[in-house]
């Protein structure tokens, strides 16, 4: 069993789990995929890999834009914090209606929870101005010259630009759902419940010995280049998920809001063709 997630350290349970050994009757590999959800997706696609750990709006996407992939479980209950960067310049002390956003592409998560914090303002995100800079380097340029105002980011990711002064955070952004699911190409969820729920419910007794341990914020802070601090702070908020319920109401917000970014159109709610229940 193939299992992908991506280089960070939601995922540091499955990966324990998997050196102590107590999965080798099922064969699970983890493979870390840099490129993070639709590089996932796409190798599920094609069966380089049989599940993925990604994040759950990317994964609603996916099934919705006619992917044959279906999520299985909620992975991780907490949801992602996005940080709400400017220049270290920038008159800018709050976010306001009009002002230019930096995102890597449209339809990317830098994208997409820019309108879910104009959503959750009340501003209107038919007349919001987007700036496309490919990654988190473009940003800083476009930030620095001037050519955007504000960029959204994972607030872990950018932190050590916050710290440098080069970055001033003005204020975040928590995903009103969880931050991770599991994907699964469909006929190995059929044929595989068994050992996929096994895998899963090992995982989450392993991320709560993790929360246990006297070691978790060297394990985190040593096996991902995280500060301590930054470490401790995480491991204070993270909160993987018990069992396989399907989670409606998270998945109807994320709907309404690739909705609202054009990336899926009014009325698709057929959760059932989003989840499988194993």
């Amino acid at each position: 069993m193939k299992i992908a997630g991506v280089p960070e350290p939601f995922n540091l349970p499955l990966r324990l789990a998997i050196e102590d050994g107590v999965l080798d009757a099922v064969g699970v590999q983890y493979i870390d995929y840099p490129g993070g959800t639709g590089a996932m997706t796409a190798a599920l696609a094609t069966g380089e890999i049989d599940a993925a750990i990604l994040l759950t709006e990317g994964g609603v996407y996916d099934i919705a834009r006619g992917g044959d992939n279906r999520l299985i479980k909620v992975f991780v209950d907490s949801p992602l914090v996005w940080g709400i960067h400017v220049a270290a310049g920038s008159s800018l002390t709050d976010v306001t209606e009009g002002t230019r956003v930096a995102i890597s592409r449209y339809g990317s998560g830098s994208h997409l929870i820019a309108i879910v914090d104009a959503i959750e303002r009340g501003f209107d995100t038919s007349a919001m101005s987007f700036v496309v800079v490919d990654n988190i380097d473009g940003a800083r340029k476009a930030l620095a010259a001037g050519d955007a105002d504000l960029f959204l980011w994972e607030k872990h990711m950018t932190q050590p630009l916050v710290d440098s002064g080069e970055f001033r955070r003005i204020g975040e952004r928590a995903v009103p759902w969880p931050a991770f699911c599991v994907s699964v190409r469909r006929t190995f969820g059929h044929e595989q419940a068994d050992a996929l729920r096994k895998v899963f419910d090992t995982t989450w007794r392993y991320s709560e010995m993790l929360l246990a341990r006297e070691d978790r914020v060297s394990l985190v802070s040593g096996g991902y280049d995280i500060a301590e601090t930054d470490a401790e702070r995480w491991l204070s908020t993270v909160r993987w998920h018990e069992g396989f319920d399907r989670p409606d109401d998270a998945l109807e917000r994320v709907m309404q809001a690739l909705v609202a970014q054009g990336s899926l159109n009014e009325g698709y709610a057929n959760f059932d063709d989003l989840w499988l229940r194993i």
